[in-house]
C-alpha cells in the first residue's frame, strides 16, 4: 500500500494525533497504542531524534514545527539525542501486547531503546 495509513481520520486530524503521540512518546519514553498507530509513530519519532543529533538551530526549528511542546523539543536535543550519538538509527522498539478488551484491536507498546 503506497503512502501512509489513514487511520480512519482526515489528514489534519491524523497529523494532529500523530504529532501529539510522537510528543508524548519522546516525553515519557514509552506508550501503549494500537499496532498500526505505533507503526506510523515510529518513523516520525526517529526523524525527530535524528534532527536532535544534528545540534544546529535549523534542525531545532524544524523539530519545533512538529513537536507540540517546546520543553519536549529541548529534551530531545539535550538528553535523548546524545544518548543515541553512536547509533545509526533504530531508536524505537514496538512490542505487541495482545488484543484490547473492548474491541479486540491489536495493542502494542512503543518505547525508546
Amino acid at each position: 500500500m503506497p503512502g501512509t495509513r489513514k487511520l480512519g481520520k482526515p489528514t489534519a486530524a491524523r497529523m494532529a494525533m500523530l504529532r501529539q503521540q510522537v510528543t508524548d512518546l519522546l516525553d515519557l519514553g514509552r506508550m501503549e497504542t494500537t499496532v498500526t498507530r505505533a507503526k506510523e509513530i515510529r518513523p516520525l519519532a526517529e526523524k525527530m531524534i535524528t534532527l536532535g543529533k544534528k545540534k544546529d538551530m535549523a534542525a531545532y526549528r524544524q523539530a519545533l514545527s512538529f513537536i507540540t511542546r517546546e520543553d519536549v523539543a529541548k529534551k530531545v536535543f539535550d538528553e535523548i539525542a546524545p544518548k543515541y550519538e553512536a547509533r545509526a538509527g533504530g531508536y524505537t522498539r514496538i512490542t505487541r501486547t495482545g488484543p484490547r478488551r473492548g474491541d479486540a484491536a491489536e495493542m502494542a507498546v512503543i518505547e525508546l531503546v
